[in-house]
């Protein structure tokens, strides 16, 4: 799976990889995580036509018991794998931000060892773009949702908000500089 949305958006979404609704459709982010990852588009005034989505894996990263598929975070080897794709695919956007979504993309994209609960929400430098930017992924979030709780919603939404602002910014900066 290459990613879709718009290839001149200033922002990009990179999410951990394919689960199984993603390789079965061919499309990042189009289970319940990617529902709610939708609806926090929309709550920032967004839809995927606004933004480019991808993942740092292509493929499904997923273990085999009982012949069922299990979904599982990708394996520094198959990241290391996929990474030239991911930076030519970055590379030929030139995006001005990237939204790390989830703790595997950033320790990819931002550093080794970044702890998303701690350092999320914060614009950083980026080899692959000038800012980078990491938030909680939505399948966590809809894992700490409960009736009293968002569960981290708030701050996708503030995160993707934050990515967003910079990014424009940033792009229209570029676009006025002689």
């Amino acid at each position: 799976m290459f990613g879709e949305g718009n290839p001149e958006s200033p922002l990009v979404l990179v999410g951990e990889g394919p689960g199984e609704q993603e390789d079965a459709t061919g499309r990042p982010f189009v289970g319940r995580a990617g529902q709610l990852l939708d609806r926090a588009l929309l709550d920032n005034g967004l839809d995927r036509t606004d933004v480019y989505i991808c993942n740092i894996v292509k493929c499904r990263a997923c273990d085999w018991r009982n012949g069922t598929a299990f979904n599982r975070a990708p394996q520094p080897d198959e990241i290391e794998a996929c990474s030239g794709w991911l930076r030519s695919q970055l590379a030929a956007i030139s995006p001005q931000v990237i939204l790390c979504i989830g703790s595997p993309s950033a320790n990819a994209l931002i550093r080794k060892g970044f702890q998303i609960t701690k350092e999320r929400g914060v614009l950083l430098e980026c080899a692959l773009a000038p800012f980078a930017i990491a938030t909680l992924h939505p399948a966590y979030i809809l894992r700490q949702c409960s009736k009293t709780h968002d569960g981290g919603y708030s701050l996708l939404v503030r995160d993707i908000g934050i990515a967003w602002e910079k990014a424009v910014s940033m792009q229209t900066e570029r676009a006025a500089a002689p």
